[in-house]
């Protein structure tokens, strides 16, 4: 497989069907576990959940040692996943990956929170033996990957084969060259001003970037929703199956559109600008600036190709869904203020399938903020009148 991909003379993030071949030639594996066509992704896999799950004291990096030989010293108790544990807020467990790693040499990996997970407020990076960094692969690694997850705002319940997050391998520099990303954007427009906004967007910035704000119009029924403190369980594996109304209530801007963010509150909200990004291209949600102020605003950040594009490059965009929180002092934020930043990459080839219903995308529909895990369709509005049953 990899001889062809260094065939390729450029760099960037690797397709679907690379990575099927990746699984096929064991660079990427999982024992009797099979990996399910439903983990691929565009320019992504799923990763999933393995057998056992440890609490503990802290999280924790290897730097010169393996992850198994650091984890007694920081292991509370070990649980048995296979058929469902729960995970409790507030608490830092680590999980053994189904999948294991053969890298090549020149072929290095990344990891990220699913959009899903993000959207839960739960915390997640994986760690690899003899590493000082989170979610970053070296090139060559041949290993086991564990998760380290941490909920902040629910209790959940979680089991072997879980996905909660995903893998992407790159070669080379998937860098785009300065103005790439205007010049696609005069071809096929890649940013779009939402519907119901006003004014003119200037189209993606020079370096590859594009800039988000908070749309602070939203409807009548409000422009988000935020994490209630006190909630039930929240099973993993149930889809369209909670009511919205028992773990978050809604969010209005005041009269002049502006918004106070809570000290450590978890918030969902969505972009001022739509995105739709071409099949070429993957994007990343990264901090605006931390002296632009002291909040994050990325957690699940990264976007498939063909997200908001469509399979014709006909939707005309998404808003990006902003999971945020403020540290330390209440946060203003108002209207055109930029909160982070959407970071554009090449991919190596563009995917044979784009991020959409055929590949289970979750989220290409428009206007919908809250994790798969909730019915969809029930508004801010209903939220509002249901406050009173659900405290």
């Amino acid at each position: 497989m990899f001889d062809r991909i260094n065939e390729i003379s450029t760099g960037g993030i690797v397709p679907s069907a690379w990575l099927r071949e990746a699984v096929r030639d064991d660079i990427i594996s999982s024992g009797k576990y099979k990996t399910q066509e439903a983990n691929f992704q565009p320019a992504s896999l799923d990763l999933s959940l393995g057998e056992k799950a440890y609490s503990l004291v802290c999280s924790f990096l290897p730097l010169t040692c393996s992850v198994e030989t650091k984890l007694p010293e920081l292991q509370i108790s070990e649980i048995d996943i296979r058929d469902g544990a729960i995970l409790e807020k507030g608490r830092a467990y680590l999980i053994p990956l189904l999948e294991e790693l053969r890298l090549p040499q020149g072929i290095r990996a990344k990891t990220n929170p699913k959009s899903s997970t993000g959207r839960l407020d739960i915390f997640t990076r994986v760690i690899t033996d003899f590493s000082d960094q989170f979610d970053v692969i070296t090139d060559g690694y041949e290993g086991r990957m564990y998760l380290e997850v941490f909920s902040r705002s629910f209790t959940v319940r979680v089991q072997t084969g879980l996905s909660l997050n995903q893998l992407r391998l790159f070669k080379g520099d998937p860098t785009c060259s300065p103005g790439e990303l205007q010049e696609a954007h005069q071809s096929k427009p890649i940013l779009f001003a939402a519907v119901g906004q006003q004014g003119q967007l200037t189209g993606p910035n020079f370096d590859n970037t594009i800039g988000l704000s908070v749309d602070l119009k939203g409807t009548s029924e409000g422009i988000g929703f935020r994490a209630k403190k006190n909630s039930s369980l929240l099973d993993l594996s149930r889809v369209n199956h909670y009511d919205p109304a028992d773990f978050w209530e809604p969010v209005f801007a005041d009269g002049v559109e502006r918004l106070i963010l809570e000290p450590e509150e978890f918030y969902l909200l969505s972009s001022t600008e739509s995105v739709g990004i071409p099949p070429e291209f993957a994007a990343e949600m990264t901090a605006y600036d931390t002296s632009s102020g002291e909040l994050r605003t990325h957690y699940a950040g990264f976007f498939d190709p063909g997200f908001g594009h469509g399979e014709d490059g006909r939707l005309g965009g998404v808003q990006p869904v902003l999971e945020v929180r403020a540290h330390d002092v209440p946060f203003m934020i108002g209207p055109g203020q930029k909160v982070c930043t959407l970071a554009f990459e090449k991919m190596l080839e563009a995917p044979e399938e784009w991020y959409g219903p055929k590949v289970g995308s979750s989220y290409q529909e428009a206007g919908r903020i809250l994790s798969k895990h909730f019915k969809p369709g029930v508004s801010t509005r209903q939220l509002k009148m249901f406050e009173g049953r659900v405290g």
